[in-house]
């Protein structure tokens, strides 16, 4: 485990920088966009956790639970390729030999795709217990229309 960003040499997070505050946007985006495709292969228990004042060698993680080795290299291969048609390759994959647990390192996002009994073994989100987290779901917003009061003309 890498030691925490201390905020005085965390300067990819800074406002007063434009490039950084979109380099910081387009990671958020990009695990965003991680996580909607495991949801694509049904992954459960999806989650982002916003790191970048905690660790100095990615801004964010995906996580989300597999129920199979099938599915959960179908997860992997979803996000590799899809990444890929848009110009974007993982620095680092792992895991694909032995199954439970797969890891694709796209630098400042780390996508982990676990077998459940592995996620709970390992506790990512309970190392991580200080991180922002957003929960991602397949579920529609909640709806924000409003119905009109009948306007009396017969």
């Amino acid at each position: 485990m890498a030691t925490p960003k201390t905020p005085s040499t965390t300067s990819s997070s800074s406002p007063a920088s434009p490039s950084a505050s979109a380099s910081a946007s387009d990671a958020q985006e990009t695990a965003r966009t991680l996580a909607r495709l495991g949801l694509d292969k049904k992954a459960s228990d999806v989650l982002v956790l916003d790191v970048r004042e905690l660790a100095s060698y990615t801004d964010f993680f995906v996580l989300m639970t597999a129920e199979s080795d099938p599915q959960l290299f179908a997860i992997a291969d979803h996000m590799e390729m899809t990444l890929k048609a848009q110009g974007r390759r993982p620095m680092s994959i792992e895991g694909l030999r032995a199954g439970q647990w797969v890891l694709l390192d796209y630098g400042d996002v780390v996508v982990h795709v676990f077998h459940a009994d592995a996620r709970a073994f390992y506790d990512i989100e309970g190392l991580w217990a200080d991180a922002h987290r957003e929960e991602i779901s397949d579920e529609p917003p909640a709806s924000t229309h409003t119905t009109t009061a009948p306007t009396g003309n017969a």
